[in-house]
């Protein structure tokens, strides 16, 4: 089970804590000395682990101021309150800011609540130690600035609240305004006489000093809780008066205890501490793990290395899980090929042994399968590839079909194939075999398809019969695998050739008849 180590720090001392598992144990003191914190160095030296630590400090050099700044955003607003922060607390590197709302009127600045660890030598000391033995430290924190998880706790929402809780520095008094902490004080248990303190008065000076401060006006009612054992309730009931302005609430410390998430047996918490409000505090701050409040700079530099170790582990052990579960799925894929693969062996044999059954009560075969399956395969590609006139007597209608005019004599249709060389020893005059190219073996051959039309023209329209020709070769040549070529055009007007023709009553009582002749030529 994971420890976490806490630190609670006062201007006499520091006394060292361990959480597990919602127990607190622990309480082992060191003197703000240099033996003190020899000791405390030699204490950490054996019981701690290089985990990271929490520092929780109540000191009475702790200032709470409150101040309006322009509404700033972004890295601009960020460092404006830095600027504004150094400004206020010059002489300490432990400062905090904490923004508050705005102001209702005018530019609606923001309000800020500027605190600060004011003697940062009874600090620096266990910062250094802790530096030196090169232990991570998460934070520095103030138990004024923690009460603010108590208020929330008991719901102080009151206009003028005021917490009071006793703790081994003394008295501390946090003052509320709707939830939001405005100001603290803390004042010694003991007075100068060695008498106790008189929690009743003590929240009067408190008032007077708000009411002073225009924190709250005259007639206002401050609504004072005290947080305190049990056993210390009816003496301090006594001390308490509500009168016109204050108004006195009693709660447990055992009660808050527990509803902090802090259990209290088994846990071994020194005897000095059992009826403060240290515990619960430790437990909210060890529960929470909240950003430091005060700023460290270099002191958490092994905080950060720590934090970089820890996300090298987690992104490894996310790696190897991955990796695991790759291999799972890779190996479950496997199996599960490995059966399927199996499954089809037996399968195939299954198969396999019916085949050889049903091929045993057949009859004898007339040739073998290899034959029959060359002979189902030259069957497809022959009703495939075959050539036949169909293919491009189906072109010529489609192109007649646009040329009314042309009436078709005759087509001549044959399939191109190389010629065949006799063989050697034989008669050339002998006939040849046909090419396996006519039956489309082994794939289809060209084929030329010799057409013969007539043009049904005018007499003498000679120009028409040539144009109509042209447009049917056109359509012809269309298709991108046909080539048309004219053979024979309706007029020979070759120079070589002899123009011959009728004229006449003979003439015109004879229909005219344009004759041409065209080769097309298919190529697959």
């Amino acid at each position: 089970m994971f420890t976490t180590h806490l630190f609670y720090l006062t201007s006499e001392q520091l006394c060292a804590y361990e959480w597990t598992g919602g127990r607190l144990s622990g309480g082992v003191c060191f003197v703000n000395n240099r033996g003190g914190i020899d000791d405390f160095m030699d204490y950490i030296e054996d019981h701690h682990r290089a985990s990271p630590v929490y520092l929780l400090a109540d000191l009475i050099e702790e200032d709470f101021h409150r101040a309006s700044v322009p509404h700033v955003g972004g890295r601009a607003g960020r460092a404006l309150l830095q600027r504004r922060l150094l400004q206020q607390y010059r002489e300490t590197p432990f400062r905090h800011h904490e923004l508050q709302g705005r102001d209702a009127a005018g530019r609606r600045d923001d309000i800020v609540l500027l605190s600060a660890l004011t003697n940062p030598a009874s600090v620096q000391p266990w910062v250094e130690a802790l530096e030196q033995m090169q232990i991570p430290l998460a934070g520095l924190y103030s138990t004024t600035l923690l009460s603010g998880e108590l208020a929330r706790m008991l719901a102080l929402r009151d206009e003028h609240a005021l917490l009071v809780t006793q703790q081994s520095a003394g008295w501390r008094q946090s003052y509320f305004q709707h939830g939001q902490l405005k100001f603290s004080r803390l004042t010694p248990a003991i007075d100068r006489d060695g008498h106790p303190i008189d929690i009743g008065v003590e929240t009067a000076k408190t008032q007077q000093f708000l009411t002073s401060q225009r924190l709250m006006a005259r007639g206002n009612v401050l609504h004072a809780t005290v947080v305190t054992p049990s056993a210390d309730s009816a003496a301090l009931d006594a001390q308490c008066e509500d009168g016109a302005e204050t108004e006195f609430h009693f709660v447990t410390l055992e009660s808050l205890a527990q509803r902090a998430g802090l259990k209290t047996a088994g846990g071994k918490v020194a005897e000095s501490a059992a009826h403060l409000a240290e515990p619960m505090l430790l437990a909210l701050l060890a529960r929470r793990k909240q950003p430091s409040h005060y700023t460290l700079g270099a002191w958490q530099r092994y905080y950060r290395l720590w934090r970089a170790r820890v996300a090298l582990y987690v992104s490894s052990m996310a790696m190897v899980s991955l990796c695991a579960i790759w291999t799972g799925i890779n190996l479950w894929q496997q199996h599960q090929a490995d059966s399927d693969s199996a499954r089809l062996n037996i399968e195939a044999a299954q198969l396999d042994q019916r085949y050889r059954a049903a091929m045993a009560e057949l009859p004898p075969r007339v040739t073998s399968t290899a034959n029959m399956r060359a002979a189902v395969n030259v069957e497809r590609m022959l009703a495939t590839q075959s050539a036949t006139p169909l293919g491009m007597a189906t072109l010529v209608s489609a192109a007649l079909e646009t040329s009314p005019q042309i009436r078709l004599l005759q087509l001549d249709w044959k399939v191109s194939v190389p010629a065949a060389a006799p063989a050697p020893g034989t008669d050339a005059a002998q006939a040849t075999p046909i090419s396996s190219l006519v039956a489309g073996i082994p794939h289809r051959a060209p084929q030329i398809l010799v057409l013969e039309a007539e043009i049904m023209a005018e007499q003498d329209d000679y120009r028409n019969a040539v144009d109509s020709m042209n447009e049917f070769a056109r359509a012809l040549a269309q298709h991108p695998r046909l080539t048309v070529e004219v053979e024979k055009p309706p007029v020979d007007t070759r120079s070589s050739v002899k123009l011959s023709g009728k004229a006449g009553a003979q003439a015109a009582a004879e229909p005219a008849r344009a004759k041409f002749t065209l080769n097309l030529v298919w190529k697959p």
